[in-house]
């Protein structure tokens, strides 16, 4: 089995805030593979403070990675589009990150679950360790 990492619990992970690295580390020792998406990285960059890239690259890179592909950034539009028509609008980073996890049937590990409305997604919703 495969999880998905959200940003957020990427983030709490890295900053060792809400028992995040505790948590992937249970996860890891069950046979779970964790992975982020280029959406993650993207993010995790954007909010990079100097002096953290070297210990945010080796983090990411442990992870098994998976690029955004046309399949993937044409379900991500029609995410958004179907959720827009039902009066919700989701953030473009979001209907990627679960159109990554659709696509390759991935379980997508958030601690935003009300951003991934989508029933055919399939969740862990974590624990609040705060």
């Amino acid at each position: 089995m495969i999880y998905l990492l959200d940003s957020s619990v990427l983030i709490d992970a890295l900053n060792g805030r809400n028992g995040r690295p505790q948590l992937l580390t249970r996860i890891s020792q069950q046979d779970i593979l964790l992975a982020c998406c280029a959406v993650n990285v993207t993010e995790l960059y954007m909010g990079m403070r100097p002096g953290e890239e070297a210990k945010t690259e080796k983090f990411l890179r442990s992870l098994e990675f998976y690029p955004v592909t046309w399949e993937i950034a044409q379900l991500a539009g029609d995410l958004f589009r179907q959720w827009r028509q039902k009066g919700l609008t989701l953030g473009l980073a979001d209907v990627t990150i679960a159109a990554v996890a659709l696509t390759h049937e991935l379980v997508l590990v958030t601690d935003n679950q009300k951003h991934f409305p989508m029933p055919e997604l399939r969740l862990l919703q974590l624990p609040d360790e705060r």
